[in-house]
């Protein structure tokens, strides 16, 4: 059987929270092991309880969402971070993903869909909601191809942010996952950021990259 997700929910309007965790309830094989107020109780939960995932809203009392991630992506073994939040700005979603979120959802998404990235981010992947997605991909304005990136790198990039992991990219280009990651090393050195997510973010935000995801196979 599979391990089951621990989730922290952070969350301070008590109404959204509860709602909230029902919502996690439904989800088979989704455990929620603490709920937190403000975001020092969402930092202080997450290095004790030790989630999986954070799912985490920006407008926390206390110490906001994007300082909260911060602080909990700084932990031994940090837990990914989820926002679930009301604001659409771009501004926010890369202050969320560079600060250490792995994905970046609105309050207006489904049930379904709030399960759907838990899972996602769990496995390594960066989740955006699609009109965030666009916002940044409407940003290209700088346009082209970045010249500081092989064209080795920047399709190692382009296949990440369409959703694929390590072994994926590497299967696809017929090189060993060690490569890949040396890839994504440099790639990190180049545009001087330290996650996958920061990386595609930058890279979709000057139009390099889409963001669209492969439909899945039949």
């Amino acid at each position: 059987m599979m391990a089951e997700l621990r989730v922290l929910l952070a969350e301070d309007h008590a109404v959204v929270r509860e709602g909230t965790r029902e919502i996690l309830a439904q989800g088979a094989g989704i455990v929620v092991v603490g709920e937190a107020a403000d975001g020092a109780e969402a930092v202080a939960l997450a290095e004790r309880l030790r989630p999986d995932v954070v799912l985490l809203d920006l407008s926390l009392p206390v110490l906001n969402g994007i300082e909260a991630t911060r602080r909990i992506r700084a932990h031994p073994r940090p837990p990914h971070v989820l926002i679930l939040s009301a604001y659409d700005d771009e501004d926010y979603v890369v202050a969320a993903v560079e600060a250490g979120a792995s994905g970046y959802l609105l309050k207006t998404v489904h049930a379904d869909d709030v399960l759907a990235a838990i899972r996602a981010v769990a496995r390594g992947e960066i989740v955006l909601h699609p009109t965030v997605a666009h916002q940044l991909v409407a940003r290209a304005a700088h346009g082209g191809a970045p010249d500081t990136l092989t064209a080795r790198e920047l399709e190692v990039l382009r296949l990440a942010a369409r959703g694929n992991r390590t072994r994926e990219i590497a299967a696809q280009l017929a090189l060993s996952s060690r490569t890949i990651e040396a890839h994504f090393t440099s790639i990190f050195n180049k545009l001087g950021v330290s996650t996958r997510a920061e990386a595609i973010v930058h890279a979709a935000s000057r139009g390099w990259v889409s963001l669209e995801r492969e439909p899945p196979s039949a």
